[in-house]
């Protein structure tokens, strides 16, 4: 291993994507750290993010065996996303959701405000694709209720719908808006840091 330890990251991930053990172990020991670190830092859980290290380890190998495995310019980058990505299939599968206030918290204690504005618009944009994907008539009438303010009486009233039904579809589409958007509540806590 002793050359092998000052290869940089494009030789060892060439050596890896032919097989070499060795220079996987060097690569393994120089980002181990860094990928549990930004596993825990998301979870708060040890044994979680030693789980979710050992699948990005796995992956990346898997990955480079493949053929297809691009080249990857950015190490760092590229092993901190697949780290978020575990993160999240993690906390889909325990169903692991985090209360509003305490997201509404991280983003106001977050130093860096430019990343906190583009993590409000990533949000905004999702919330904005689940509208847009209701039903046309859930979509309409949460829309009227929601960005025109308009009452059940008078959706109905304009729509030509009774108010029950009115009430029925905002039900539903609440229902809809609120799963989604609690799943997208917990990645966006995923990036925040803490």
């Amino acid at each position: 291993m002793g050359r092998l330890s000052y290869a940089d990251d494009q030789e060892l991930l060439a050596r890896i994507g032919r097989g070499d053990a060795a220079a996987f172990d060097v690569f393994y020991e120089r980002y181990w750290k860094f990928v549990f670190n930004a596993a825990y830092k998301r979870l708060s859980d040890r044994e979680a993010a030693g789980d979710i290290s050992q699948e990005v380890f796995s992956q990346l190998w898997t990955y480079l065996h493949s053929g297809e495995a691009p080249v990857i310019d950015n190490v760092p980058g590229y092993l901190y996303v697949a780290v978020r990505n575990h993160v999240f299939k993690w906390m889909e599968k325990e169903k692991r959701f985090v209360p509003i206030p305490e997201v509404l918290e991280k983003l106001e204690g977050h130093d860096n405000r430019a990343d906190a504005g583009l993590l409000f618009e990533e949000l905004l944009a999702a919330y904005r694709g689940l509208v847009a994907g209701l039903p046309e008539q859930q979509r309409l009438i949460f829309q009227l209720r929601y960005d025109e303010g308009m009452s059940s009486g008078e959706i109905a009233s304009q729509l030509h719908l009774s108010e029950k039904t009115v009430r029925n579809q905002i039900g539903r589409a609440l229902g809809k808006m609120k799963s989604g958007l609690a799943f997208l509540l917990v990645l966006l806590l995923s990036v925040v840091p803490g």
